[in-house]
């Protein structure tokens, strides 16, 4: 086991980012990253969810999700917010909700 410490942190991101795929493709890097968490679009039209895994790993993420998202995606922010250190993973898998 990596002496690595887990992060969770809450994420928000804003622009075009419903109807172009962007959960799907957020669930599907993600899991590519060995991250938890879930995904969901919210009723202001932003793309909300929590991301939980290994500092790196959630950092690289984050930038993921401020600069690239989905292909037809245009994301003009993203904030993240209630980042803190766990002692276990909250979740077992990366989830889409709906």
């Amino acid at each position: 086991m990596s002496a690595e410490e887990l992060l969770s942190v809450d994420y928000e991101v804003y622009g075009r980012v419903q109807g172009v795929f962007f959960r799907k493709y957020t669930q599907s890097e993600g899991k590519k990253l060995g991250l938890v968490g879930w995904v969901q679009n919210t009723d202001d039209g932003t793309v909300q969810g929590q991301l939980q895994g290994p500092a790196s790993k959630v950092q690289q993420m984050q930038r993921w999700l401020r600069t690239t998202g989905s292909p037809q995606s245009r994301i003009a922010k993203a904030e993240f917010k209630n980042e803190r250190t766990v002692d276990k993973l909250d979740f077992k898998d990366f989830k889409v909700v709906r």
